[in-house]
């Protein structure tokens, strides 16, 4: 424990295992990134569940490590110069890639191909389909003015081709090889149409997107995929 005494967050949310990655987080779709992650790798780690309903992520403790006050964020005991506190998923994805030695190729043109697609996930994806989640489902679905919402629409469609389109003669991102790239981009495509989740299939029309819909099918039916889509788990 006492590499960890040094963070606030450790006495809110004690670790039961203080050897291990300590995962905070939620079931969103940037939360699950991490999850799926981890999963995937086979890294030791251990979850907690922030809960925004209880304004965790705004708690002192919280902020004092992790001062943007977003999910997901960890902290690694064993990072690369003793104790690692790290927060924004992407840079998650690069760091986990990085530490287990998997899921980002080390040729460097692949690499960087890789990253390109992560970066079009953080910058687009997520934010264009966040906010057709925020006009399609939550308290913005209540405003009489659509056209807030069909701007959003009209980019999340746009990205979901550029998507479909690229993925048109590949299994993954990055054809044959499955990397950060799926992980980054397959959990915000199913939580844009998922009854679970925003619920706008037949607003975006998703089944025009025929290829994005078999990969986003064979990204759900991966094991550890299906596992981290459900960590942290409630209490």
């Amino acid at each position: 424990m006492a590499a960890l005494d040094a963070f606030p967050i450790t006495r809110k949310w004690p670790p039961r295992y203080p050897d291990r990655i300590q995962l905070y987080s939620l079931t969103t779709p940037n939360g699950v990134k991490a999850s799926i992650m981890l999963e995937e790798t086979g890294l030791p780690y251990e979850a907690h569940r922030v809960e925004f309903e209880k304004k965790d992520q705004l708690s002192p403790e919280y902020v004092a490590v992790f001062p943007n006050n977003k999910i997901p964020a960890l902290i690694d005991p064993n990072g690369p110069a003793g104790p690692l506190a790290l927060f924004e998923s992407g840079a998650l994805l690069v760091y986990l890639a990085e530490k287990s030695g998997q899921l980002l190729p080390r040729d460097a043109a692949r690499r960087f191909e890789t990253l390109q697609w992560l970066f079009f996930q953080v910058g687009g994806v997520g934010p264009m389909f966040g906010q057709v989640g925020y006009f399609h489902h939550f308290a913005g679905k209540e405003l009489e003015d659509k056209r807030p919402r069909d701007r959003y629409v009209d980019e999340s469609r746009r990205l979901l081709g550029v998507l479909d389109r690229h993925l048109a003669q590949r299994a993954w991102m990055l054809g044959d090889d499955y990397t950060i790239a799926d992980i980054a981009v397959f959990p915000w495509v199913n939580h844009l149409v998922s009854e679970e989740g925003y619920d706008a299939r037949v607003l975006v029309r998703y089944e025009e997107f025929s290829n994005v819909r078999r990969v986003t099918d064979a990204f759900l039916a991966r094991p550890a995929a299906a596992r981290g889509l459900r960590i942290p788990a409630r209490s």
